[in-house]
C-alpha cells in the first residue's frame, strides 16, 4: 500500500485530498504545516507528498528544499491558490514533480499521483537491476550441524505465513534469520518492519504498535500509523520480544488472534495482513511459569522454533566467519596462519557472531602483513581482554577519572535530580554532535522516539548546530 502525506494549512484541502486517494486503496497521513510534515519524514516512510506552497512558519518552497535534501526519492507535488509562473519554474528548479492549482481537480490529482508512483518504482527497479543479483540480506556463513539446521528450518518457514519465534544469545544472527525469511518468502516485495520492544518505553509501545489518531494524547500533534500498519501484507519483526510488558502483550496477543488493530483514540477497527516473527534471548517458557510472560502469547508466536546455537557450540565454523569477515572489511588477500586460526577457535567468543565480526574488524585495521601470526592475534586479544577487565571493575580510579571525563567537577556535589539532568543534558549534547544533530539518528543510536528527544533538546535548552 503506497503511502502518502498531504500538508496543507486548510483543513478543506486535507480532507478532500485525504478522502479522494483513501477511495482510490492509498495510505494518507495528514499535516498543517511544514514543520510537523517533516517530523512525520523522520518517522515514517513515505512515497509521495502533496505540499501547500503558502504555509505558516515554514513556507512550502523552503520545505520542498529540505525534502529533496533529506529525502530526494520522494517525489512532491505542490499546490497553490496563488500560483504564477516563476513559482512552478522554481518549484520545479527545487525538484518539485508537479504543481496544481486550487480548486483541485479529481482527476488531475489522481493521474499525478499515478504518474508520480509509476515514476518512483521505475527508479526503484533500475538501482535494484544496477545492483544485480545482490541479495538484499547477508549470508549466514557456517556449515555446522546447528547452522545447517537453522538454515533448513529457514527454507521451511519461509514456504508459509505461519509465525516464528527465534531465540539465541545476544550475538548470534536472530535479526539475519528474520530477513532470511522475509526475503525469501512471498511477502518479499512487501515491507518488513522492525520494532525494538526493549527500546520503547512501556507509556509509549501501544502507540508505536497501533498508532494514533492527532488529539489521543497530549503530544499527538498529528495522526500516525502503528507499525503493525506499516506492515500490511509483509513482515513485523518483534525483536527483543521477552522484555515487552504485560499489558502491551495483550495488546499483541489481540491482534494476532483477530488480524484487527485500533488506533489510540479511534474506535474504527483496521484489518491487518501481517506475519510475526519474534526474537528474545530469554527463556519464554521459564519467564510463562515465572508470571513475566503471557503463555496463550508465547503459544501463538512459537508455531515455527528456531534456536540458534551460541559460536561456543558451533566452533568448526569460526575458520569460515573469520574468513569471510576479513575479506569483507580489507581490499587486501589477508590470510591467519594455522596456528592463529587454531588458537582463534578455541577462543569463548561470549559475544559470539557480533564479537567476532568486530574482532575481524580490528584485526584488518591493525595487522600490517598478508599473514596473520600468532603473536600478533594474541598481543590484540589481550588488548581487548585486559581493556573489558579494568572496564568492569569500579575499584579502578583510571576509569573513574575516565567516567567523570567531560562533566563538572561539581556533579558529586550536587542533589540526584540536579546531577541526572546535568549528565543527561551533557550526554545528548555529545550523542547530538557524534551524529550530526539529525534528531532522527540520534533518536534511533541512543534508543529513543525523535518527539522525546525534542522535549529533552527544549527541557535543556541544547544549542543544535550543523
Amino acid at each position: 500500500m503506497n503511502t502518502i502525506l498531504v500538508i496543507d494549512d486548510e483543513s478543506g484541502i486535507r480532507t478532500a485530498l485525504s478522502s479522494i486517494l483513501m477511495d482510490e486503496g492509498y495510505h494518507v497521513e495528514t499535516a498543517e504545516d511544514a514543520l510537523i510534515g517533516l517530523t512525520l519524514l523522520e518517522q515514517h516512510p513515505f512515497e509521495l507528498i502533496f505540499l501547500d506552497v503558502l504555509l505558516p512558519r515554514l513556507g512550502g518552497l523552503e520545505a520542498l528544499e529540505k525534502i529533496k535534501t533529506g529525502w530526494p526519492d520522494i517525489e512532491v507535488v505542490m499546490i497553490s491558490g496563488h500560483a504564477n509562473v516563476d513559482m512552478a519554474v522554481r518549484a520545479v528548479k527545487l525538484g518539485a514533480f508537479d504543481f496544481l492549482e486550487k480548486p483541485l481537480s479529481l482527476d488531475k490529482v489522481l493521474t499525478v499521483t499515478k504518474n508520480a508512483l509509476t515514476l518512483q518504482k521505475l527508479r526503484q527497479e533500475n538501482i535494484s537491476l544496477k545492483k544485480g543479483k545482490k541479495l538484499p540480506y547477508e549470508e549466514i556463513i557456517g556449515h555446522s550441524p546447528g547452522i545447517r539446521a537453522v538454515k533448513e528450518r529457514i527454507e521451511q518457514a519461509a514456504q508459509s505465513d505461519a509465525r516464528v519465534l527465534i531465540t539465541g544469545e545476544n550475538g548470534t544472527g536472530k535479526e539475519l534469520v528474520v530477513r532470511a525469511i522475509h526475503y525469501k518468502s512471498s511477502r518479499a516485495d512487501k515491507p518488513l518492519i522492525e520494532v525494538n520492544c526493549a527500546a520503547i518505553p512501556d507509556t509509549l509501545i501501544e502507540s508505536e504498535l497501533f498508532g494514533h489518531e492527532k488529539g489521543a494524547f497530549t503530544d499527538a500533534v498529528s495522526s500516525r500509523r502503528g507499525r503493525f500498519e506499516m506492515a500490511h501484507r509483509g513482515t513485523l519483526f518483534l525483536d527483543e520480544i521477552g522484555d515487552m510488558t504485560l499489558t502491551a502483550q495483550a495488546k499483541v496477543l489481540r491482534a494476532l488472534q483477530e488480524q484487527k488493530i485500533e488506533r489510540l483514540g479511534s474506535e474504527q477497527s483496521l484489518n491487518v495482513d501481517v506475519r510475526v516473527i519474534a526474537a528474545t534471548n530469554k527463556d519464554l517458557e521459564a519467564e510463562c511459569q515465572a508470571g513475566r510472560f503471557r503463555e496463550d502469547l508465547f503459544f501463538r508466536l512459537n508455531v515455527i522454533p528456531i534456536h540458534i546455537p551460541p559460536l561456543r557450540e558451533r566452533k568448526e565454523d569460526i575458520p569460515e566467519l573469520l574468513m569471510y569477515f576479513l575479506h569483507n572489511f580489507s581490499a587486501e588477500d589477508i590470510h591467519l596462519s594455522e596456528k592463529a586460526m587454531e588458537y582463534l577457535t578455541q577462543q569463548p567468543w561470549p559475544g559470539n557472531v557480533r564479537e567476532l565480526k568486530n574482532f575481524a574488524e580490528r584485526l584488518s585495521i591493525l595487522c600490517e602483513t598478508d599473514t596473520i601470526e600468532l603473536d600478533v592475534v594474541q598481543n590484540i586479544l589481550g588488548i581487548v581482554s585486559s581493556t573489558s577487565t579494568r572496564k568492569s571493575s569500579d575499584m579502578a580510579a583510571e576509569d573513574r577519572h575516565e567516567n567523570q571525563r567531560g562533566l563538572p567537577a561539581e556533579i558529586l556535589e550536587l542533589d540526584y535530580n540536579e546531577a541526572k539532568d546535568l549528565f543527561e543534558k551533557r550526554y545528548l549534547e555529545y550523542k547530538l554532535s557524534e551524529n550530526g544533530y539529525i534528531i532522527s539518528r540520534t533518536a534511533e543510536v541512543i534508543g529513543m522516539y525523535p518527539s522525546n528527544l525534542h522535549a529533552k533538546i527544549k527541557k535543556h535548552g541544547i544549542r543544535m548546530e550543523r
